[in-house]
């Protein structure tokens, strides 16, 4: 199943910033750290020229930002999509670095992506453009220096592809990017990684702060690998998944869904659309339903000025990279709706991208009971963390996610004498 997609794009450069800054003047920082902190190390982008099957060639514009790496090999997914440029990948490259100090995996930030159409596209075309794409940043990558992984539109066959081209190139390293199929070394557990991650976090919110997500109601926008798993997981632990949305349809059923029912149907037919035990709204009466959890896992900028007023969950779980704007953070903070920030909420996808490596690199390979387990300890912890830092400094769990992540990324700069 592709990673999600349907969601109207807000560029979230400016949102990324400003939650940043947030953190920034809790902590004092001087202007010159929080220069640092948020300039990139480098910037690359690159044209990639491709045939496509019908004889045209056609040129793709291809980028990979390598936001910090104080504190390990850069680390980030890789997506295809059309509003892929140069602001949501330095958006998304910094959220990286962030997200990897707040579990506490020794990785950096980066991000990379093509702006293309994957759905407009043959699988041999697709093939060529990954090809052709690692030909241009081959140099930049490798398994001590920046790891891909899947993202939007980006699956492991095409990790697969990438491993393959950059091994053309450097020789056999599996560890050059994770989230490859498991028969190339891939890791138990990471499909789901990203989905069981946004369920734990979401139960161990209900269990310290309520509601449990025993019975709760829980409305998924994006029902690609993340909101699917997510979905699927949520109701083994006993939630009730009452909506759902991609880019094709949006359905509902106050009973709730069979999850496994959902997801089987969406992975074969690659949309919910047509789906029979539930009633079809639009896009706006999903996100605006009342509900214990909404749980927002497709692009970025859905929620915002114009609906978070109208926004009836209780807590918002952020499966999505920058799915709530600054404007709307204001407006759900000042209405009372918790907001479990991306960086804590998605963070499971990373971790599992980290154990894959760390199989790689020791050519020794773990069971799915060890990946869960790592998984789950190390993403409770961090939620633990993040909540008893908010209710510590009296601030929202965003703003304490950050201090924590920021302290993290300063004290290794610290210690390697940049400061």
């Amino acid at each position: 199943m592709p990673a999600d997609v349907g969601a109207i794009q807000v560029k979230d450069l400016n949102t990324t910033h400003f939650q940043f800054q947030q953190a920034a003047d809790h902590l004092g920082l001087s202007e010159e750290l929080r220069a640092l902190l948020l300039t990139p190390y480098r910037e690359l982008t690159v044209q990639i020229p491709v045939k496509l099957d019908d004889g045209r060639l056609v040129v793709f514009n291809g980028y990979r930002i390598q936001h910090n790496g104080a504190r390990g090999p850069y680390k980030g997914g890789l997506r295809y999509h059309p509003e892929v440029d140069h602001d949501e990948v330095l958006s998304l490259a910094s959220l990286m670095t962030w997200k990897t100090a707040l579990v506490g995996i020794p990785m950096g930030g980066a991000k990379g992506g093509v702006s293309c159409n994957p759905r407009n596209m043959s699988v041999s075309e697709i093939q060529r453009l990954t090809r052709a794409f690692v030909s241009k940043i081959h140099l930049v990558i490798g398994p001590y220096r920046d790891i891909p992984a899947p993202d939007v539109n980006t699956n492991p066959q095409i990790m697969a592809w990438i491993m393959d081209e950059y091994g053309k190139l450097h020789g056999f390293n599996p560890g050059v990017v994770t989230g490859k199929p498991v028969s190339l070394g891939g890791s138990l557990g990471r499909n789901e990684a990203t989905g069981r991650g946004v369920a734990l976090v979401t139960a161990a919110y209900g269990k310290r702060k309520g509601p449990k997500v025993q019975d709760a109601r829980v409305v998924i926008q994006g029902f690609g690998n993340v909101g699917s798993h997510a979905a699927v997981i949520l109701e083994e632990m006993g939630a009730k998944i009452v909506a759902v949305g991609d880019i094709e349809a949006n359905i509902f059923n106050p009973n709730g869904f069979d999850a496994k029912k959902l997801a089987a149907y969406a992975l074969q037919n690659r949309s919910l659309k047509g789906f029979p035990d539930g009633e079809e709204i639009d896009p706006a009466t999903l996100l605006e339903l009342e509900c214990e959890y909404l749980i927002p896992a497709a692009l970025g900028g859905v929620i915002t000025k114009f609906n978070a007023d109208k926004i009836r969950a209780k807590v918002i779980v952020e499966a999505a990279n920058s799915p709530t704007t600054t404007n709307a953070d204001l407006v759900l903070e000042d209405r009372g709706i918790t907001v479990i920030p991306d960086i804590l909420a998605n963070a499971g996808g990373v971790t599992v991208s980290y154990f894959e490596w760390a199989q790689n690199i020791q050519q020794y390979k773990w069971d799915l009971n060890r990946v869960n387990t790592e998984l789950e300890n190390i993403l409770i912890a961090a939620f633990d963390k993040v909540l008893d830092c908010a209710e510590k400094e009296k601030s929202t769990l965003r703003v304490a996610a950050y201090l924590l992540a920021i302290q993290e990324v300063s004290e290794a700069l610290t210690l390697r004498g940049v400061l």
